[in-house]
């Protein structure tokens, strides 16, 4: 197994995709397609993020001053698994989050969102928060950076530093886990900030813990029931692999593409719309569904969590003891058992870097998704009937919590253009209020955390 760090300070090679030979153009000219090098958008982050912090009068220059990125998330499997305790499979990808930050001597924080100005600065007295899930910041960003003070604090880690800090973030609207990134991110900087152990850790077991308090941040502070999906697939992703979770051990494995594989690349197609946070979502409901699920049936068959599903004759079992009259609930444990049989071939795919099946898995998982888990919505369908008419388009389904946001594609790196084009073509038919707002987003694999030159 090989030992995972969270901490990098590379750049990445440029071209149109992640894997296979690098093409000599480092950015798409189709209109709604971004292609990126990422240091280029390193570039452009420093500069929103100079002119924001002059602009609010914040020092995040200098001496002492840091600069912290951390990445999106692409799961190859188990969508939804991860608070159905499964294991994981997935890569970082290169849509970042990017916060300057410097210790201040004022015992305050100042921050500021470069994608939020509404918000302004914020200003608050460290360990003076609103309470949690309080209305007053339900539709604040702000409740983030409090989240994280809380959520420190009430675990016992020191949070005495004031600091100024401002964040500036390419990730879409939904799908590729934006609000996962700026939580590691935003704990990391509190870590750091306090001259905590924890901020430069590189044992997997120690990282787990910014894992931990990540998801408290959304869960007990916000409200939001996400699970560790998104934190554990950003905070050990590996630029170039993909990263393999073992619930059972809470283990680590990187692992690599096989030789030969077909040049492909990892797309977003991000239907433009906006998702309310997971707190306000269909995620809520199928999560409690999956839960009660268990509770109806944990004693009489034997399982303490839907993964725990893993032959037919169980998933007979649970469903012969579900009430008849709820027939989705049969339906949830029937796509994480379905998801769970398909996982090991995933990751032999991968390895053999067979991206064929690579693909017709990620299609598959995404039927189940569509069908069973009933968790997707129709923007994300239309991208993803749109893309499964684009010859060389390997796979494609809805990403993320559903309803809105973002779906999907592995695409053979010779029809990316072509999916572009099906997607102009095809998606302001079907949804012309989103006509302006859409994008396809060619991604690389990155590593998910890196500390980059301060500013």
């Amino acid at each position: 197994m090989t030992q995972c760090s969270h901490v990098s300070d590379c750049f990445f090679v440029s071209g149109l995709c992640s894997f296979g030979r690098t093409h000599a153009h480092t950015r798409s000219r189709l209109p709604n397609s971004v292609t990126m090098t990422v240091h280029v958008e390193d570039a452009t982050a420093r500069r929103e993020l100079e002119g924001l912090a002059r602009a609010h009068g914040l020092d995040v220059f200098g001496e002492g001053a840091r600069l912290r990125r951390t990445s999106s998330r692409f799961c190859l499997t188990v969508e939804h698994g991860d608070y159905n305790g499964t294991e994981l499979f997935g890569v970082g990808t290169d849509r970042f989050i990017w916060v300057a930050y410097k210790p201040n001597d004022s015992g305050r924080a100042r921050i500021v969102s470069h994608n939020f100005p509404a918000d302004g600065l914020i200003e608050f007295d460290l360990g003076k928060v609103p309470a949690p899930l309080s209305s007053s910041i339900s539709e604040s960003w702000a409740r983030f950076p409090y989240g994280v003070d809380y959520v420190l604090r009430k675990e016992g880690f020191p949070v005495e530093q004031g600091y100024d800090a401002v964040v500036y973030g390419n990730i879409p609207g939904g799908g590729m886990s934006r609000s996962a990134s700026l939580s590691v991110n935003l704990v990391l900087c509190m870590l750091d900030l306090n001259n905590h152990p924890l901020a430069t850790s590189t044992d997997c077991k120690e990282q787990f813990r910014i894992v931990e308090l990540s998801q408290q941040v959304e869960n007990e502070y916000i409200g939001s029931p996400c699970g560790q999906l998104d934190q554990i697939m950003i905070l050990f992703a590996r630029a170039g692999q993909g990263t393999h979770y073992r619930p059972a051990d809470r283990s680590i494995e990187y692992v690599e593409l096989g030789a030969g594989a077909t040049d492909f690349a990892i797309v977003s197609l991000d239907t433009g719309t906006l998702r309310p946070g997971l707190e306000k979502s269909t995620y809520r409901v199928r999560r409690a569904e999956c839960d009660e699920v268990v509770a109806l049936t944990g004693a009489s068959c034997g399982i303490k969590a839907l993964a725990d599903i893993k032959t037919e004759e169980t998933l007979g079992k649970v469903v012969a003891a579900l009430p008849s009259d709820r027939p989705g609930l049969a339906k949830r444990a029937q796509y994480i058992f379905e998801a769970q049989q398909r996982f090991s071939e995933m990751l032999a795919a991968w390895r053999a870097g067979d991206i064929e099946s690579v693909g017709r898995i990620f299609r598959l998982d995404g039927i189940g998704l569509r069908d069973l888990y009933e968790i997707s919505g129709p923007e994300l369908e239309s991208m993803v009937d749109i893309a499964r008419t684009v010859p060389g388009v390997l796979g494609e389904r809805m990403l993320g919590g559903g309803d809105k946001g973002a779906s999907g594609a592995i695409v053979r790196s010779d029809a990316v253009e072509d999916l572009q084009k099906a997607v102009d073509t095809g998606y302001p038919r079907s949804h012309p209020d989103f006509a302006r707002d859409y994008a396809l987003h060619v991604c690389r694999v990155v590593d998910g955390v890196a500390m980059l030159d301060p500013m």
